[in-house]
């Protein structure tokens, strides 16, 4: 099989496109056909070995793909089955095939195609571990979302909707803030010229934000904290800005607010049911025709350098898919 490999830690351009052996399945496990793989923020930041976790070197990133199985070794998902799956973002995405449990598969019906189906992954489940069973968002809450425009982003806009939320984002730009209109945000604001928190704390009527979903960290988190209702939650799910906001336990003591950390890839190996859970609550809703992935550039799994640079940079809106 064809796979991008990292040898060294370092930028996209250090990954080398390699031959590479197929490896041996073992019980349990399936390799896939890889239709689709979407990239991810964090996927430079493995290959630049920035990220929380450190993988050993050398390795294949990429967290999500949709395919079809090609061989399995377990006789729930035969040969043949379409299936998206999640991975732990060093074992195989960017690659022609990819092996994973079996039980990480979903079964994807005939009419959802292995692009929505990777796109509806790692962005989609940490919105919705993060909106429904952490922060326990209830209708009519009022929900922030930073960085509307981006994977996360957007799925949170989409997800929160679709609860009853009343949503409120923030982007760069007016291309991407309407971008948030559409998708379902009641009041989007352009966070470079104005300030959010005075905006929202306006547009609340001084209630501030029930639930806040931060990507973005440094100096949004901390603005976020001059908005956040009583008894709010935050949600730090990243820090796309490469600036952690040390948070201060005295301001949230006198504020009655929640800080929660979420890392989509605990899960894997601490609750993975969460994960299948989760996954068949999003499949429901996208039947449902209630959300849609925004899918704005397929590229060849021979550009993946400069896909994975053009989302680390924030130049792009929704999703980025990779295409063998």
């Amino acid at each position: 099989m064809k796979a991008w490999r990292v040898h060294a830690f370092g930028p996209p351009d250090s990954m080398a496109f390699e031959d590479v052996a197929d490896p041996p399945l073992d019980s349990g496990e399936v390799r896939i056909a890889v239709a689709a793989c979407a990239v991810n923020f964090p996927d430079a930041m493995l290959v630049a070995g920035t990220f929380q976790i450190t993988p050993a070197l050398p390795f294949t990133p990429g967290f999500v793909v949709a395919g079809v199985v090609a061989e399995s070794r377990d006789p729930a998902v035969p040969v043949g089955t379409r299936v998206a799956s999640t991975l732990n973002g060093y074992s195989g995405g960017y690659s022609t095939h990819s092996v994973t449990a079996g039980s990480r598969c979903a079964t994807l019906s005939d009419h959802t195609p292995a692009t929505d189906a990777a796109a509806l992954g790692l962005t989609y489940q940490t919105c919705w571990i993060g909106l429904h069973r952490r922060a326990r968002l209830q209708p009519g809450e009022w929900l922030l979302v930073h960085a509307g425009a981006g994977g996360i982003g957007s799925a949170a806009i989409q997800l929160g909707a679709a609860a009853g939320a009343r949503v409120i984002a923030t982007a760069g730009g007016r291309d991407k803030v309407e971008l948030c209109r559409t998708l379902g945000a009641e009041v989007a604001i352009d966070y470079t010229t104005a300030d959010f928190a005075g905006q929202v704390n306006e547009i609340t009527a001084g209630h501030g934000a029930d639930v806040i979903l931060d990507s973005v960290g440094g100096d949004v988190l901390h603005r976020s904290t001059k908005c956040v209702a009583f008894e709010g939650r935050i949600l730090v799910v990243g820090f796309s800005s490469g600036q952690p906001f040390p948070l201060r336990a005295n301001h949230m003591l006198v504020k009655n607010y929640t800080v929660a950390g979420l890392y989509w890839g605990t899960y894997i190996s601490a609750r993975p049911d969460a994960l299948v859970s989760a996954q068949q609550e999003i499949d429901s809703l996208y039947q449902d025709k209630r959300i849609a992935p925004v899918v704005s550039d397929c590229r060849p799994l021979t550009d993946a350098p400069a896909a994975m640079k053009s989302v680390s940079s924030r130049a792009t809106v929704g999703r980025v898919l990779l295409i063998p």
